[in-house]
């Protein structure tokens, strides 16, 4: 079970433990205690290729994109490399739409990159794009 929130970053975490903290403080959502687990320089990129920096920029898309929303974490596979490691965390998100229609079983995948015990690139996928066209009646 991640920690919680408002741990702190302890010395010699695991980068899965690193992510998983980040996640449940960008779920809560604390974008302050999330920062705490990403480098200076981070580069996040969200669905579409949004371009952000900070955690505050990452909740503001998501309060305007969803009434709320979590994440159903599933599982979390490591790739250890030389000098960093690629952590992939994917589930579903669940939540409410900005209507406060609820939704379930959007399935999502992050891809992080890990660097010296901070996070220095976020990659975000899910399928909320696919569910909106739908709620407004534009099927693929």
């Amino acid at each position: 079970m991640p920690a919680t929130a408002t741990a702190p970053v302890r010395d010699g975490a695991t980068a899965a433990e690193i992510v998983e903290c980040y996640l449940v403080a960008s779920m809560v959502p604390d974008p302050v205690t999330a920062a705490r687990y990403l480098a200076a320089d981070v580069k996040i990129t969200f669905t579409g290729g949004r371009q952000m920096q900070h955690p505050r920029e990452a909740a503001a898309f998501n309060a305007a994109r969803y009434k709320w929303v979590k994440k159903k974490m599933e599982r979390t596979d490591v790739v250890a490399g030389a000098h960093e490691t690629i952590v992939y965390n994917l589930g579903q998100l669940y939540g409410q739409w900005p209507d406060g229609t609820p939704f379930e079983g959007n399935r999502y995948l992050d891809r992080f990159v890990v660097r010296d015990g901070k996070i220095v690139a976020m990659e975000v996928w899910n399928d909320s794009a696919e569910m909106i066209l739908i709620r407004h009646g534009i099927k693929a």
